[in-house]
């Protein structure tokens, strides 16, 4: 038998007529499992939050990008797109030509970005998954048609049912600023056909429309801004990346999906891992409880232990089993909070229980949730081993002091 274990069991889940020191050892068990259930919660919200963007981003953003170095637009001809389009893992190539100009729609005038994009543009990204309203045909009977993002129709408060169309201006190439502004500006009109929500700053500034239509606003021919690539589920991504980016050469950059949010995806990683050390910082302020708790059990049980020193117990086998009532402690409440932590996750996950404010005008209704295995460990690790210096901590400084008070 383990003596230690037996005594720190003994102490724990002793039948002995509650007094301060059960209160004090349930109130450190309680602070372990509430720490732990908020660091599980927590990150499983934050994992659903993240994953729900990653999905946005990866359904709007193709899985390869490419563009120029120097300068917003190149020569398409300076590519070959047939040796990439022949490509093993290679499955659609799409022409993309971006710039700023101005929306007017009844009496509101803001500046978008006003994306052309060519007719297989469908089929590089999942732009229909994005959909909240209308489809995202952007030509119908030889007719031009756009697609904007909610933020744009919230603003400008287009319907797709309205009758009028979206006015468009951007600056004549070549062309100095006239004094009669219209003459320095291109003019072209167009009616919405779908309307997307992504993220709320690609909401706000995505105008969809078919990439001729573009050309002939912005007067830019032959260039564009970018090539977008879709791959083959099977490919290879980072193989396939690599070969693209021999053909192009070092005047073109060549982005997977990661790095063309990279700044985002860097952001929302370091906000994750903040909240994961405040809330460890908290963890740490009530896992003084556990310290509290040894040490008022160490002065409770002095008449203990000098019965245990007469019967040949030495300060180590003592120390220890002080030791094991904390670390059973930690454990039995670190257990505890995983299970209720991955409980209430589930539970919001199935259910959607806690709604998020806004009425559904977010992609979401309610608080997503993923639960992440590997955060699962991480966070059951970080609660034992603070439980344990915490633990560790009352035997150091108090036991040895009791100890030899009761030897004299």
């Amino acid at each position: 038998m383990n003596f230690p274990l037996f005594i720190a069991k003994r102490y724990l889940v002793s039948k002995k007529k509650r007094n301060i020191v059960n209160i004090i050892s349930g109130i450190a068990l309680s602070g372990v499992t509430i720490g732990t259930i908020a660091l599980v919660v927590v990150l499983s919200v934050y994992n659903g939050f993240n994953d729900l963007i990653h999905s946005m981003f990866n359904s709007f953003d193709p899985d390869l990008k490419i563009t120029a170095v120097e300068g917003k637009t190149f020569e398409v001809e300076t590519i070959n797109q047939k040796e990439i389009e022949d490509l093993h893992g290679v499955a659609y190539l799409a022409q993309v030509l971006q710039e700023r100009a101005i929306l007017e729609y009844a009496s509101s005038r803001d500046v978008v970005t006003v994306k052309g994009v060519s007719p297989n543009y469908k089929y590089v990204t999942d732009l229909d998954s994005l959909l909240i309203d209308g489809n995202t045909n952007l030509i119908q009977d030889g007719v031009p048609f756009a697609v904007i993002g909610a933020g744009i129709s919230y603003t400008f408060m287009i319907r797709l049912n309205f009758l009028d169309p979206m006015h468009i201006y951007a600056a004549k190439k070549g062309e100095r600023v006239s004094p009669n502004l219209a003459r320095s500006l291109n003019h072209k009109q167009i009616y919405p056909t779908g309307i997307f929500s992504v993220q709320d700053a690609y909401d706000s500034e995505y105008l969809i429309v078919p990439l001729n239509f573009a050309r002939d606003l912005f007067d830019i021919p032959t260039k564009v801004s970018a090539l977008e690539i879709k791959l083959k589920n099977e490919a290879d991504k980072e193989q396939i990346q690599k070969q693209i980016q021999t053909l192009v050469g070092e005047k073109f950059h060549v982005k997977n999906k990661y790095q063309q949010q990279e700044l985002v995806y860097k952001v929302m990683n370091s906000e994750k891992w903040a909240i994961f050390f405040i809330l460890v910082f908290i963890f740490i302020l009530l896992s003084f409880n556990i310290i509290g708790s040894i040490s008022m059990l160490i002065i409770d049980k002095k008449d203990d232990i000098a019965i245990l020193q007469s019967m040949g117990a030495g300060q180590k086998t003592i120390n220890r089993a002080f030791l094991l009532q904390g670390w059973l402690i930690t454990f039995i409440g670190a257990v505890l909070g995983l299970i209720l932590g991955v409980f209430i996750s589930l539970t919001q996950q199935c259910f959607e229980i806690i709604k998020l404010p806004g009425g559904g005008s977010f992609a979401v209704s309610a608080y997503p949730v993923s639960i992440n295995p590997r955060h699962l460990i991480l966070s059951f690790l970080t609660v034992i081993l603070i439980g344990f210096i915490t633990s560790w901590l009352p035997i150091k400084y108090f036991s040895k002091k009791y100890t030899a008070a009761v030897q004299l």
